[in-house]
């Protein structure tokens, strides 16, 4: 993607590029958010030399961009943000593109790829840069691309940019219908020293569809906002110029025993219990989605409030929020358990969390059909009715 900007910028500086998990051949550790994401490309780097650095990010780069500004301000002299916002969508979004993956695939994600990344104009214009685009996804390794949706879904950083201490270069295609000019200005509105620059004729994949523009524009910014390091006295850095384009990998967990060694408790007071109901509220909205939770909750009123409260703090930070079974296989028991109970309306959003939940159509299928066995071919032959319908719904991709 950085093709054509690297050679200017090799002139002056030292340049890595890097690959995201299971994307463009690199090894396949997913990584579960922004963060995990940061800490390796920190790993990387470190041994590699490079202590600190001026980083530019597209998309979910720009998200590891701002995770860099935010928690390791110490590491980063200057910032460019492409094609990047603050949150991504909703939650709801991302997770189910993680359902149509999951069930058919990233061949419907690739296919529709060039309308979200270029304008129409230059998708006709350049086929070959177009089946590019359709290849890179559809050799994405599916497991990281849901991953990444995972960590898109759970980014929110709306309330911290002010914490953002580097200068920093917002730039955003005029016709960038995924992370548009809207929400490059909300992050220029929200970071002290932010800038703003508007690519005439571009879509998301402003590098490669106006390479010269951006190319000129990150020179410049690098050129004149670089930050002295902390403490130092001394202006710009400089960077030997030695190109280089490592893969960022992940070192997979190390097995063999390891020793649990438990903590002493003081018994002579009993410790204070947190209160369940924010961790509950954080499981209902990742398990169920954001708008039904909102639906849900926003139709209470003064006689249902309570009942509301209960099911957040008891069912969702309790039960749900227990280590002991995963999340995929509390779906299954609770599809279970509805089945058997007859509660159709309830099993209608837990098939969709059960999807959200990384449970297959099929997986789903082999639950009701035990269920059949145990509660009832009746209870049974409801339930298939409303699972057919809600996948259908899920993960049938957008036109």
């Amino acid at each position: 993607m950085w093709d054509r900007q690297v050679p200017e910028l090799a002139k002056q500086w030292r340049v890595f590029r890097f690959d995201l998990p299971g994307h463009g051949g690199a090894p396949a550790y997913p990584a579960g958010s922004v963060a995990e994401l940061t800490t390796r490309l920190l790993a990387t780097l470190g041994g590699l030399g490079v202590q600190r650095f001026g980083y530019a990010g597209c998309a979910l780069g720009g998200a590891v961009g701002i995770e860099l500004a935010l928690r390791h301000p110490e590491r980063l002299a200057s910032l460019a943000l492409i094609a990047a916002s603050p949150r991504f969508g909703t939650a709801d979004e991302f997770r189910q593109r993680g359902v149509i993956v999951r069930t058919n695939g990233l061949d419907p994600i690739a296919r529709t790829s060039p309308e979200r990344w270029f304008t129409g104009g230059f998708a006709a214009a350049q086929p070959a840069i177009t089946e590019w685009a359709v290849q890179m996804v559809r050799t994405t390794d599916p497991g990281c691309y849901i991953t990444a949706c995972e960590a898109l879904a759970a980014f929110d950083v709306r309330a911290e940019l002010g914490r953002v201490g580097v200068p920093t270069l917002v730039l955003v295609g005029s016709d960038d219908q995924v992370t548009g000019p809207a929400e490059a200005r909300t992050l220029v509105a929200g970071i002290p020293d932010a800038r703003l620059a508007v690519v005439p004729g571009a879509s998301h994949l402003v590098p490669v569809e106006q390479p010269a523009a951006v190319t000129d524009l990150l020179v410049r910014h690098f050129s004149s906002a670089w930050q002295p390091a902390y403490g130092s006295t001394t202006g710009q850095m400089a960077i030997p110029a030695t190109p280089a384009k490592p893969v960022l990998t992940a070192v997979p967990p190390q097995s063999g025993p390891v020793a649990e060694i438990a903590p002493a408790v003081d018994r002579s007071e009993p410790a204070s219990r947190p209160d369940p109901y924010d961790a509950g509220l954080k499981v209902r909205r990742e398990v169920l989605g954001d708008a039904h939770v909102d639906r849900a909750m926003g139709s209470a009123d003064a006689f249902s409030a309570d009942f509301q409260e209960f099911i957040t703090r008891y069912a969702w930070g309790e039960i749900w929020n227990r280590p002991g079974l995963d999340r995929r296989s509390r779906s299954c028991v609770t599809l279970t358990a509805l089945v058997a109970g007859g509660h159709l309306e309830e099993l209608t959003f837990h098939i969709r969390a059960a999807l959200r939940n990384g449970l297959t159509p099929v997986e789903i299928r082999e639950v009701l059909l035990q269920a059949a066995v145990y509660c009832g071919v009746p209870a049974a032959n409801s339930a298939f009715r409303v699972a057919q319908e809600v996948i259908r719904e899920e993960t049938t991709p957008q036109e």
